[in-house]
C-alpha cells in the first residue's frame, strides 16, 4: 500500500516500480515491510533534517537493504549487506544507472550496519541508515511525530512480534557463514541464537597474527 506523507512517497517511476516488484518477488513479506519502511523514515529523515537527495537512490538502497539475507543473493562468504549491495549495483546496472549513482547505493547498503559513519556521507548513505536505526532500534523515535509513525505502519505493517521475527530473519540470513560478522553487529545475533557462536575476538587476531613482535 503505497501512500505519500510530508510530501514523502514512492517515486511513480518505471525503476521504483521494477525495484517493488523484484524485492516483494524476492524477499519476504517480513522483509519486504520493513524494507519500504527503511524508506519511508528514511525520507522522513532527509524532510527534517533538510537534506536534498534522490528518491530513486534512496528507494533502492532501502529496498535493497536486506536482499543479502534472502537465498537467491546469499553468497557463501561474503557479508548480507555486500551481498546486498551487490544485488542492487547488479539491478542498477540493468538500468543504465550512472556508475556514480551506483556507487553510492552500493555504500548505503554496504555500510547500514555500521553505526557511527553513514550520517558523515551522502545523504542517500546516511539516510539509508537511519531509516533501518528507527525501524529495528527506534533511536530517533521521537524525531518522528505519532501521524508519521502510525502512517508508515499502516501502510507497511510490523509483524505482531516484529523485534523477535526480524532477529529471527537476520539469524536465518548469515547463520550460514558466522565468519562474516566478524567485527560487525550481526554477531550480537548469532550470540543471540546459537550457544554454540564464538564470537571473533579483535584482540585475539591481533596477537595470533604472523608478526613477531
Amino acid at each position: 500500500m503505497a501512500m505519500i506523507l510530508s510530501d514523502v512517497g514512492i517515486p511513480d517511476s518505471k525503476l521504483a516500480r521494477e525495484v517493488t516488484e523484484l524485492v516483494r518477488d524476492t524477499a519476504s513479506p517480513l522483509l519486504f515491510h520493513h524494507s519500504s519502511r527503511v524508506y519511508y523514515f528514511g525520507a522522513l529523515a532527509g524532510k527534517h533534517r533538510g537534506l536534498k537527495f534522490d528518491p530513486e537512490l534512496l528507494y533502492t538502497g532501502a529496498m535493497f537493504h536486506d536482499m543479502g539475507l534472502t537465498p537467491q543473493h546469499s553468497s557463501a562468504n561474503e557479508r548480507f549487506e555486500v551481498d546486498g549491495a551487490n544485488a542492487a549495483r547488479d539491478f542498477l546496472l540493468t538500468h543504465g544507472i550512472a556508475q556514480s549513482d551506483i556507487d553510492t547505493v552500493w555504500t548505503a547498503i554496504a555500510l547500514h550496519t555500521t553505526p557511527g559513519i553513514p550520517q558523515h556521507m551522502h545523504p542517500v548513505v546516511a539516510l539509508v541508515t537511519a531509516g533501518v536505526e528507527m525501524d529495528v532500534l527506534g533511536l530517533t523515535y521521537p524525531e518522528y511525530s505519532d501521524a508519521e509513525r502510525e502512517a508508515v505502519v499502516h501502510a507497511n505493517p510490523r509483524t505482531e512480534n516484529f523485534k523477535e521475527d526480524i532477529v529471527q530473519a537476520f539469524y536465518d540470513g548469515i547463520k550460514h557463514k558466522p565468519g562474516t560478522t566478524f567485527g560487525n553487529v550481526k554477531a550480537d545475533v548469532l550470540a543471540d541464537k546459537d550457544p554454540h557462536f564464538h564470537r571473533g575476538n579483535f584482540c585475539s587476531v591481533i596477537r595470533a597474527s604472523r608478526w613477531t613482535a
